[in-house]
């Protein structure tokens, strides 16, 4: 996710960026949370949020800001039962807004989704320095701002957190690596003990950098928003290649389509759905292969009008696409 694109989003949504170091306070998970992993995750735990509900249920990501009301109105008015609600900050008071409004329309928040704090450059230079968990000068802030997100989701009922955790080492032995999996064991246990799931969103690592990663940290609550666009942008992987590796993860979609980078200093260019390098078809087909039960949430990453057109076109496509 693009800060400029962010920025643009907040126009029609609200705004929204997703992205968070030991030693911001709380107890690590004891040795008896921590639990092994044989291959793929441990369980269905807490069955993702997802009991009795419609399987590849259409939802959005939007920003909240301190309106509730006014973002799920316009989810209500697209017509769609679900979204992912991203918070910047957590005033006093904006659990009971969001309650109150996903009461108000009948929707469905599938995660609350965090960024920040501190800057984020989205991309493939200031990237490494500024996104997610991995930079050590924002490393401690970012996990407390995800505690609080968990408190809150606790609050509101929502099973899941979700952000971006940066451009986490593809080399296990260098420091940062094992610096990153230390902060993301403190703030996955703390999820955990709220009774949430902790969402990785896809973008920044090769897909099994991110497989080792949830590994690492070893507990069972850990799972993977599989942005479909954000794979090609980062240049880090096929979608439909990567769904084979993180298949046994995918707890939440972001469709999202885009093109590959072909300036090695910038992310490639995301686009409509449909106008990009993203196999749409191929990977409902496997997520029904896959017997996947979660939401599918649309993300556009520009602002205005044609925002909004766009997401009407790619409700219609993949309703289209997911049937019945």
């Amino acid at each position: 996710m693009k800060s400029s694109a962010v920025s643009a989003a907040a126009v029609v949504f609200g705004g929204r960026a997703v992205r968070g170091a030991a030693g911001a306070g709380g107890a690590s998970p004891s040795p008896t949370e921590r639990t092994a992993w044989s291959g793929a995750q441990a369980g269905n735990w807490k069955g993702f949020g997802n009991e009795g509900k419609k399987p590849l249920r259409l939802g959005l990501i939007i920003g909240i800001g301190n309106d509730p009301d006014a973002a799920l109105a316009k989810v209500h008015d697209l017509g769609l039962p679900t979204c992912q609600a991203y918070c910047e900050e957590f005033a006093p008071g904006l659990e009971k807004k969001l309650t109150a409004a996903l009461t108000k329309y009948g929707i469905e928040a599938t995660s609350i989704v965090v960024g920040g704090p501190g800057k984020e450059v989205w991309d493939f230079y200031g990237g490494p320095l500024t996104i997610g968990l991995v930079p050590r000068e924002t490393r401690a802030a970012r996990v407390a701002h995800i505690k609080r997100a968990s408190d809150f989701a606790k609050v509101c009922g929502v099973a899941a957190v979700q952000t971006h955790c940066g451009f986490i080492p593809e080399n296990p032995n260098d420091p940062v690596y094992t610096e990153t999996v230390g902060a993301l064991i403190e703030a996955v246990g703390y999820c955990r003990r709220n009774g949430q799931n902790f969402r990785y969103e896809t973008g920044q690592e090769t897909p099994i950098t991110l497989v080792r990663a949830m590994k690492d940290v070893g507990l069972d609550n850990q799972g993977v928003n599989f942005d479909l666009a954000n794979l090609i942008l980062y240049g880090k992987a096929n979608p439909v290649d990567a769904i084979e590796i993180l298949a046994p993860y995918v707890q939440g979609i972001h469709a999202k389509d885009g093109l590959w980078p072909t300036n090695p200093k910038e992310l490639g260019e995301e686009v409509a759905i449909g106008k990009g390098k993203v196999d749409f078809p191929r990977i409902v087909a496997r997520l029904k292969e896959m017997k996947y039960a979660g939401a599918v949430t649309i993300e556009r990453e520009i602002s205005g009008e044609k925002q909004m057109e766009d997401v009407r076109g790619a409700k219609e496509y993949l309703e289209k696409l997911i049937g019945a």
